[in-house]
């Protein structure tokens, strides 16, 4: 089966160290998101999101700038492999563009996850960093 790829981009009202310290920390990723995360800022650790719905391991971090994680929902099967997920961080003068690089989706469910990015998360992101 064909994986699927996706990739979104938007910019936020923060620094990039901001937006970093929000993604990878369990606690401010509740808070940004407005739903149960775990998670910490090291290679190699298991992270949540959404109440478990979202979970994975990171597997390379550039502070302040790239977060690389393997990642799936409930929604992936037991066949599925994780899927990648590459979050870049870049210095805006509005802020930080973030640009999501969601990689080796299922096949068919790209759209239904670029949409979940953006209610989920772009529009949340926003809001909270808004403050």
């Amino acid at each position: 089966m064909p994986l699927e790829r996706i990739r979104i981009s938007d910019v936020l009202p923060a620094k990039p160290d901001a937006v970093y310290a929000a993604w990878i920390d369990g606690e401010l990723h509740t808070k940004m998101t407005g739903s149960p995360a775990t998670g910490s800022a090291k290679v190699g650790s298991d992270f949540t999101a959404w109440g478990g719905y979202i979970s994975g391991r990171i597997i390379a971090l550039e502070p302040h700038g790239r977060i690389v994680q393997m990642w799936r929902t409930t929604k992936f099967t037991d066949d599925d492999a994780d899927s990648r997920l590459e979050i870049l961080l870049e210095e805006d003068p509005e802020g930080t563009k973030i640009t999501l690089v969601h990689s080796d989706l299922p096949e068919g469910s790209g759209g239904a996850y670029e949409q979940g990015w953006s209610d989920h998360y772009i529009e949340p992101m926003r809001a909270y960093f808004r403050g």
